[in-house]
């Protein structure tokens, strides 16, 4: 046997973070239980979890401070409270059947555990040390999370100590605000009147970032800190250098024009994909885009292609009598879709909240909306007239600990 289980409980400086391993005594993980006994370093040296002094607890449980313990006034939480609280938190699971008696001598358990240095209540650590260690000893015998929940999660969880929120566009559609301007004061003044939804994206224009630079973008993050930022470089060339130039500029994603060569569009996705950020393809005044697109590589597809109004297409194919059903202003998007797989296409052109949802029903996952919000005399209203025709934000209705296993 060998599992892997966490968690984290509680809050402030008690706050526990537990990380553990149950495996075979006689296989991988007893060879690392004995090594983390017998291989020590300084501030970090490792204990045998005890229901008290002299009761050391079944199964053997090595327990691994995980930040170091500089003076005894800091190693008196972990021998004290953090030690107990483990030790217990392992013979109440072999009492409740999660760890089957008769296994006990045959097992061991290593259990990382943070105590803050600043951690002061005895009383707060035990019970977050218990419940962290319980829990990550349930998680690991379930084998929690499935990779269905992890794949779910990925792009919806949020880390409470990291302070802010990543935006991931998991569940489209979304109205993509185009800041087209050269004014600085107009910027933010868009910005600050539009509605704090999940559901709008913030597009640093291409007159923005070369009137001002791609540092505009840092600019918006200040405005809008959890928006998800994309950088409309128009990339043609060069693109590896300004894909991490906006990256540094915290870009959530980066559009690259459609025209440039197969080779500079699959170097500037690449590094896209190195950053950790979305290429967007913009195919504006593409030809023949599907067939561009089948010569990408088909692991350096785009996450997004943009796609512009194009009328004259659509009357065009209708002239010589071929099916249009699956035809908007925009193209085919269902067969720019078969072709990139799970790639999302945006819309832009033309778009007002009269055939929203003609672009959403045809199967658009981003609607661009320029002059009709950033033009307007009223933002808010003109932003809320798009917003109307799209679901609510996505974890509206989430539960605060939705994420928890189920019962």
């Amino acid at each position: 046997m060998y599992k892997i289980g966490e968690a984290l409980v509680g809050e402030g400086n008690e706050l526990a973070h537990v990380d553990l391993i149950i495996g075979d005594k006689n296989g991988s993980a007893g060879i690392a239980f004995a090594n983390g006994m017998t291989q020590l370093s300084i501030g970090h040296t490792p204990l045998l979890s005890v229901i008290r002094p002299n009761l050391m607890t079944k199964p053997a449980t090595l327990i691994i401070p995980k930040v170091t313990v500089g003076n005894l006034d800091e190693a008196s939480k972990i021998f004290g409270p953090a030690q107990t609280a483990v030790g217990r938190a392992v013979a109440d699971a072999v009492a409740e059947g999660l760890i089957p008696k008769e296994k006990c001598d045959d097992i061991v358990l290593m259990v990382s555990v943070f105590i803050h240095p600043e951690a002061k209540d005895y009383r707060k650590i035990y019970q977050y040390n218990y419940g962290a260690t319980k829990l990550a000893i349930r998680r690991a015998i379930t084998d929690y999370p499935s990779i269905e929940k992890v794949l779910d999660e990925k792009d919806r969880g949020t880390h409470p100590i990291m302070g802010f929120k990543v935006t991931r566009l998991w569940n489209p559609p979304y109205i993509q605000v185009a800041l087209d301007l050269d004014n600085m004061d107009t910027m933010e003044r868009i910005i600050d009147a539009l509605p704090n939804r999940e559901r709008i994206l913030l597009e640093a224009g291409t007159p923005l970032i070369k009137k001002f630079g791609v540092g505009v973008v840092s600019k918006i993050r200040q405005l809008r800190p959890d928006a998800f930022i994309i950088a409309d470089l128009k990339t043609l060339d060069v693109g590896r250098i300004e894909v991490k130039m906006a990256a540094d500029e915290t870009a959530d994603a980066v559009a690259i024009s459609g025209l440039g060569t197969i080779e500079s569009i699959e170097k500037a996705i690449h590094e896209a994909q190195k950053q950790g950020i979305y290429s967007m393809l913009d195919m504006m005044n593409v030809d023949n885009f599907t067939e561009k697109l089948s010569e990408i590589n088909d692991n350096l597809k785009p996450n997004i292609v943009l796609l512009h109004r194009n009328v004259d297409l659509e009357t065009l194919k209708a002239e010589k009598g071929e099916n249009i059903n699956d035809m908007s202003e925009w193209g085919n998007i269902k067969a720019i879709k078969e072709l990139l797989g799970n790639s999302l296409v945006a819309v832009a052109g033309g778009i007002t909240p009269q055939n929203i949802e003609e672009a959403i029903k045809k199967g658009a996952d981003i609607i661009i909306g320029g002059r009709y919000i950033t033009g307007s005399r009223d933002v808010r209203k003109s932003t809320e007239d798009f917003l109307e025709h799209l679901p609510e934000d996505p974890d509206t209705m989430r539960l605060a600990l939705d994420e928890d296993e189920s019962i």
